[in-house]
């Protein structure tokens, strides 16, 4: 499959006519019916995408997504954590041009590092959107004063999910240890891993899961950026972070853009 899709990755399109998005479906399966090629045939897929420079569009929740005659409320919600030529913002805008989900709201969550960088952040994403004439509710959610030990149905799930994520990638390392060589990557390179590295990961993935369940829990629909494919880390491993940022999530969009301007003040 890897190899299939590099080929149509590299010969798609018509001259200059060539598509700039490749759109697929969240593999929400691979571990209940143990697929143990999903991991690193998904990882390939992302990587042969930011080589050759296209936007990546991950569905999960395909088979929940609403038909035309199922009339959406509430909000649309986005969480713009890494800057991407717009790529978000025009998906929302398309979304509301269709009848599913035209009564629907866009909400924009930016995620700040400290408190005293929220009000500025706000003030600049507000001036952002309306040179662009986009509206949409603009809240600034802090990671500093994030506290796990809060209660809250949000964090107790995300914490669940967390846990046992955690106790797989313990017995996956076990495993490796216990097999005396060391493994290589896809690209063959040894595999090192850094579990302080690790840790960090999951836990900022968990971070920003119980805060998109905290506050879009019942949103229409939830974008967020995608993280790109940490070097050094098994497939794996990355798949472990996804499927925790995904968690108890319904319906959600995974955007990566390819850093071009897809909206501006001329469009």
């Amino acid at each position: 499959m890897t190899e299939g899709f590099r080929g149509i990755i590299q010969t798609m399109g018509l001259g200059n006519l060539k598509p700039n998005i490749v759109v697929m479906r969240y593999p929400e399966i691979w571990r209940r019916e143990n697929l143990t090629e999903i991991p690193s045939t998904f990882v390939g897929i992302i990587n042969d995408c930011i080589t050759a420079n296209k936007a990546v569009v991950i569905i999960k929740g395909l088979d929940e997504w609403p038909n035309e005659y199922q009339r959406q409320y509430g909000t649309i919600d986005l969480y713009w954590i890494v800057r991407d030529g717009g790529l978000m913002l025009l998906l929302s805008q398309l979304l509301l041009t269709k009848e599913s989900f035209e009564s629907c709201k866009i909400q924009l969550f930016c995620i700040a590092e400290e408190d005293s960088d929220a009000e500025a952040l706000k003030a600049d994403v507000k001036k952002f959107l309306y040179d662009l004439r986009m509206q949409a509710e603009v809240i600034v959610v802090t990671m500093k004063s994030w506290d796990i030990r809060s209660e809250g149905n949000s964090k107790e799930d995300s914490l669940e999910a967390f846990d046992a994520a955690q106790r797989r990638i313990s017995d996956y390392l076990g495993e490796i240890k216990s097999q005396g060589s060391t493994p290589r990557l896809a690209n063959g390179k040894a595999m090192v891993v850094n579990e302080q590295q690790v840790e960090k990961f999951l836990y900022t993935m968990l971070k920003l899961n119980s805060t998109i369940l905290s506050y879009s829990r019942m949103a229409a629909v939830v974008l967020v950026s995608l993280p790109p494919p940490p070097l050094n880390h098994p497939a794996y491993f990355y798949m472990e972070y996804m499927d925790l940022l995904v968690e108890n999530v319904p319906r959600m969009l995974i955007v990566r853009g390819y850093h071009r301007d897809v909206v501006t003040l001329f469009t």
